[in-house]
């Protein structure tokens, strides 16, 4: 456990590169997220809440993206030893944000496998970097928890 202590910037970079790369699409409103979010909005409209993964709804890829990129500012300030403290919470932002894309994967029609905008299949890749970043995530929360107030108080407690 030592060992990855120490080599938490590893899972910090892969996160903040996995985002950082992601919000080029998102905020050009490219191809490829007009095809993510129209698939889930249309979904969405389905169970009566339309609208909510469009450009202008409250999970749009401007919303998600911002969430995205406040996630991986705040994991790469947390490098600087006098912002570690931020480090768990950052975590646990990109641990919501990515939980939230692979429920959206596995239990809409989007799917694992993306259409990419030539009509090809992603193959899983966008899947499989989601994982990783949940695992990344979770890694960081786990090793950094004893900054949670919460579990911190709890600890003390016992």
């Amino acid at each position: 456990m030592a060992t990855i202590r120490r080599y938490q910037f590893v899972f910090i970079l892969y996160i903040a590169f996995v985002f950082i790369q992601s919000l080029f699409f998102k905020f050009t409103n490219s191809p490829e997220t007009q095809y993510i979010f129209g698939t889930l909005d249309v979904w969405a409209a389905g169970l009566g809440f339309g609208g909510v993964f469009a450009p202008g709804g409250i999970f749009s890829q401007y919303v998600i993206g911002s969430f995205e990129l406040i996630a991986s500012v705040a994991l790469l300030l947390s490098l600087f030893p006098a912002l570690r403290l931020i480090r768990p919470y950052a975590a646990l932002l990109a641990l919501g944000v990515i939980s939230g894309a692979i429920f959206f994967h596995l239990f809409t029609p989007l799917g694992v496998a993306v259409q990419n905008t030539d009509g090809t299949s992603d193959g899983g890749e966008l899947f499989a970097l989601a994982c990783g970043v949940w695992v990344s995530a979770a890694f960081l929360v786990a090793l950094n928890r004893d900054r949670l107030p919460i579990v911190g108080r709890r600890a003390a407690a016992a």
